[in-house]
């Protein structure tokens, strides 16, 4: 039975991950775009109740590192699109644990509870994606299995 390539594996997970970054923050890249996705939050907020406060969304320097995020995801996720290495995706699984960090700080500040679903997907894939890029970056670190020829 054939095993499958785990670098093959590794690609298709970095690669699935960015282009959820993508499809996530292509919307806050620029500051109109950024203004109808933040209504649509603040609809939902106000929608299903929930609790925690929402940022002014007509803020300039609020829209502007709200754009400046969305830009560099955007880019990040190209460049794990078009070359999805293991060490791409390590890089890219540390910096999903500092997104959860900060998700939760502000969860903790009283941001607005729409916030655990980013939470939860960043999580989740931050468990996919270091799973099988720890494992291809270990097994490069120990490098090849050696066997003994007859």
């Amino acid at each position: 039975m054939l095993t499958p390539d785990p670098s093959t594996r590794v690609s298709r997970v970095v690669r699935a991950s960015a282009v959820y970054d993508l499809a996530v923050t292509a919307p806050f890249a620029t500051p109109w775009t950024a203004r109808v996705v933040l209504g649509w939050l603040a609809d939902l907020h106000d929608r299903l109740g929930l609790t925690g406060s929402l940022p002014d969304a007509g803020d300039p320097l609020m829209l502007l590192f709200a754009n400046l995020l969305g830009s560099l995801v955007v880019i990040w996720s190209v460049v794990r699109i078009a070359r999805p290495t293991a060490l791409l995706g390590a890089a890219d699984t540390a910096g999903r644990l500092l997104f959860s960090l900060w998700f939760g700080y502000a969860l903790a500040q009283d941001a607005s509870t729409t916030l655990l679903v980013f939470l939860v997907l960043e999580v989740v894939w931050g468990l996919v994606q270091g799973r099988v890029v720890g494992g291809q970056l270990l097994r490069g670190v120990r490098g090849p299995r050696r066997t003994l020829a007859p």
